[in-house]
């Protein structure tokens, strides 16, 4: 697939390196411009490009910033597009947001209200980057990590459900982008290298 990376961060740098390692044609971009990806894209192969390169020419665009940069992306330029929201909101480095913060929306409901039009698909925000890395196994392998996706659209969690399994992890089917609070931060599955039936436990044993 051709694949947008918004974010050269922990997450955004490791997706960009596996995902272009299983074939994929990979656009990296962030903030800071294609000049700054230039070491990133010469370690990897992938392409440095804007934004909304990065989103325009993509089949799936993985959203790996702070939260509180998402209402500065273009948001038309992410219209139609299966969209992986792999980020969290955290206090601390993005302010106040009330909605979240009372649990009014999760951060991916919030995410997608300002990517009006994108299928937007939650995954990548529970596992450690590092893990993301170096931990990827076979199918049917023991003690497989999984992760949980969650989303509204079937096909597009079905597209990212596939790219989950590619890169070595079980995927989990985690509901509705409603229900995606089960897998953030301060929750069993947060960070804890479950296999499929300890995040499936996770996600039913979670509580608000």
């Amino acid at each position: 697939m051709r694949i947008g990376i918004i974010g050269s961060g922990q997450i955004g740098g490791t997706l960009t390196r596996r995902l272009q390692e299983l074939g994929h044609d990979v656009t990296v971009a962030n903030s800071r411009g294609p000049d700054s990806l230039r070491d990133l894209a010469a370690e990897t192969g992938a392409t440095p490009g804007t934004v909304e390169q990065a989103a325009r020419s993509a089949d799936l665009v993985v959203v790996a910033v702070p939260l509180k940069a998402v209402p500065q992306l273009p948001a038309a330029a992410f219209e139609g597009r299966v969209v992986v929201d792999a980020n969290n909101y955290y206090p601390q480095r993005d302010g106040d947001v009330p909605e979240i913060a009372d649990l009014s929306l999760t951060s991916s409901r919030w995410t997608a209200d300002r990517l009006t039009g994108a299928r937007v698909v939650k995954a990548f925000n529970n596992i450690q980057a590092r893990h993301l890395l170096e931990k990827g196994r076979p199918a049917g392998t023991p003690d497989r990590i999984a992760l949980p996706v969650a989303g509204d659209d079937p096909e597009a969690k079905r597209i990212v459900m596939e790219v989950v399994d590619a890169l070595g992890f079980d995927p989990v089917d985690a509901g509705t982008l409603d229900e995606s609070w089960r897998q953030q931060p301060d929750t069993p599955v947060y960070g804890t290298d479950r296999d499929a039936e300890g995040v499936r436990q996770g996600l039913a044993e979670v509580r608000p």
